[in-house]
């Protein structure tokens, strides 16, 4: 009974610490992630992510945003150029490949507009970023 006890105890000491860990992972690419955006987003998305009517979509809510991480990646690293409509409104300003930003830029990024205009997703990892990226 002791030792099964002390195993728990140390499972539950080490899932704590993994919770921590990524907690802090998270702070550290939604932090970085408000700078990449800042430089490289803010212009066309705007500063409260609802971009610019008929032109430059909004990053709020949007199945683009909060859906498939693949495709979100690839419209940052690949570029975008399609007409989408979101919330009744059509956009179709190309987003060109924003190829100045290396894999741990993409995946902070993203993850922080993932996480902001009161989105709510997971985070993106720079090995997902890379995984994706070795595809083309």
């Amino acid at each position: 009974m002791q030792k099964t006890v002390i195993v728990l105890a140390l499972f539950l000491a080490l899932l704590s610490l993994s919770f921590v860990s990524n907690k802090q992972d998270f702070s550290a690419s939604f932090k970085r992630g408000k700078v990449v955006y800042e430089k490289n987003c803010l212009a066309c998305h705007q500063v409260n992510g609802a971009g610019v009517p008929r032109m430059n979509p909004p990053l709020i809510k949007t199945k683009h945003v909060l859906g498939d991480k693949v495709k979100l990646i690839n419209i940052v690293i690949k570029g975008f150029n399609e007409e989408v409509e979101i919330n009744g409104e059509f956009y179709d300003n190309p987003m060109p490949a924003q190829v100045q930003l290396n894999d741990q830029q993409v995946a902070d990024v993203l993850t922080y507009v993932r996480n902001s205009f009161g989105n709510k997703a997971s985070l993106i990892t720079m090995s997902e970023v890379k995984k994706v990226r070795a595809k083309k």
